[in-house]
């Protein structure tokens, strides 16, 4: 694929979010409405974009029935254009795009058919845009995840969802290598270096990358160049003591020493029994728990992100 940061340095409207895990039944999905409530309440317009193909359900955290205008028209031979298939969600300022209702994966997605999906992306008419990824490592995944302004990961502190978290950034950093080498004429050459690790000495991806930079000199500052707006954005969900809001600090560490990530901890969201009831009545969470904890916490995740900013109180 071609260098999908080259697309999304291009002049746009408005900042793309992109969240995503690796696992499901993290919240992902009730997170990000929450996000995008709490954006369109401070007058920002929104559009959430449901991407969880054969999966979507973002519609029902904002008790909608199944949209008829979805992605489907998007990628069938009617080829509707992205910013005809938004819906009113009930929230002022903010509308949504439903995921391919129909679909079993994203498998079928085609190569141009992802392109123009990109492409008209950035030119939706509105100041933010709120990608719902699906659970695991397809390329669709990845890739959606790499054209983001904002890439979020999620994780709720259970052993198994750090595990496929660490796995999915693991998988969005070498697919962005691979790309990258790949478009400077390097992918064979470190290919080749890649099979031969073990007896190079060479134990993760970021030893892997500081040797080719060392080994590819004509590579190095390409290198350099693309990976250097790579920055993760660590979310953790349902915590219930701060040894589980710890681990946001812990997994950014783990990033950056095994991986050289660039990880910024915007944020956490303690448990709420109100947030399953929310789910249950269907009724948007951000609207009608306002004076909950963890709806503030949510509106200082957002903060946050908007301002580059990490958890406070962990460093003071």
């Amino acid at each position: 694929m071609e260098k999908p940061k080259d697309s999304a340095a291009k002049p746009r409207e408005g900042q793309i979010w992109a969240m995503a895990g690796g696992k499901g039944g993290t919240g992902k999905t009730f997170l990000l409405s929450s996000m995008g409530i709490h954006l369109a309440k401070r007058q920002n317009s929104v559009i959430l974009v449901d991407f969880d193909l054969g999966g979507a359900n973002l519609h029902s955290f904002f008790n909608l029935a199944k949209p008829s205008q979805t992605l489907t028209r998007f990628f069938d031979k009617t080829g509707a254009p992205l910013g005809d298939l938004a819906v009113p969600t009930g929230v002022d300022n903010m509308s949504l795009i439903s995921g391919d209702l129909e679909s079993v994966s994203s498998d079928n997605i085609t190569f141009s058919q992802k392109l123009k999906l990109f492409r008209q992306m950035m030119k939706l008419h509105t100041q933010y845009i709120l990608i719902d990824l699906g659970a695991g490592c397809h390329n669709n995944t990845l890739d959606t995840f790499l054209i983001a302004d904002k890439m979020i990961t999620l994780v709720i502190p259970e052993i198994t969802a750090v595990e496929n978290m660490y796995h999915f950034i693991k998988s969005v950093l070498y697919r962005k290598l691979k790309m990258t080498l790949k478009a400077y004429g390097f992918k064979d050459t470190a290919q080749h270096l890649w099979q031969k690790r073990e007896s190079l000495g060479l134990t993760n991806i970021k030893e892997f990358i500081d040797y080719l930079r060392g080994q590819l000199v004509d590579l190095a500052p390409h290198l350099d160049k693309e990976l250097a707006g790579f920055k993760v954005y660590i979310v953790v969900n349902m915590t219930r003591d701060n040894q589980d809001i710890l681990l946001g600090a812990s997994l950014k560490s783990l990033l950056h020493k095994f991986l050289g990530v660039q990880a910024l901890y915007a944020g956490y969201v303690e448990h709420d029994d109100a947030v399953w009831r929310s789910i249950r009545e269907r009724r948007p969470f951000m609207l009608n728990y306002l004076a909950n904890r963890s709806s503030k916490e949510i509106e200082i995740l957002v903060e946050n992100l908007i301002q580059d900013k990490e958890v406070q109180w962990l460093w003071s």
